[in-house]
């Protein structure tokens, strides 16, 4: 039998919550979405202003974070041309995203969602993703772990 640990719907809004704050401090309206462990979605804002396009990017980005066990970012450089990984960016139909701001969140050793945020460049979108992860450790008494 398998325990699973996973984000409430609580923890998700507290993901938004740091998210937005730090999206409003760089005045960039973002899309931001929070999935559980196996990258279903739990909650999802899209900040007035945010790219309509931004909607699936975020969505995608918390997918890969959490089902990959990894930040988006990692796989940029590891998805070019000759390298191990080239081609996963067209897996799991399409959502499979190689674009920084997705981050997996991660407690007690255990992935238990994953966030993505879309809407400034992927470093911008990084920074906030980065924040929200910040946030929510400093808020819920968690402590990050790899």
């Amino acid at each position: 039998m398998l325990n699973i640990r996973r984000l409430s719907l609580d923890e998700a809004k507290i993901l938004i919550d740091g998210a937005t704050k730090k999206s409003q401090e760089m005045n960039i309206p973002m899309c931001i979405a929070v999935t559980d462990e196996s990258g279903n979605l739990v909650t999802f804002d899209r900040m007035d202003g945010a790219k309509i396009t931004s909607i699936s990017i975020a969505i995608d980005k918390a997918f890969t974070a959490a089902g990959a066990r990894n930040g988006t970012h990692v796989y940029n450089q590891l998805c070019q041309p000759g390298q191990p990984t080239f081609g996963i960016h067209i897996t799991n139909g399409g959502h499979f995203c190689v674009i920084g701001g997705g981050l997996p969140i991660t407690v007690d050793g255990h992935i238990v969602g994953g966030i993505g945020v879309s809407a400034g460049t992927a470093i911008q979108d990084q920074e906030v993703a980065e924040a929200a992860v910040e946030y929510f450790m400093g808020q819920t008494g968690y402590e990050a772990s790899a």
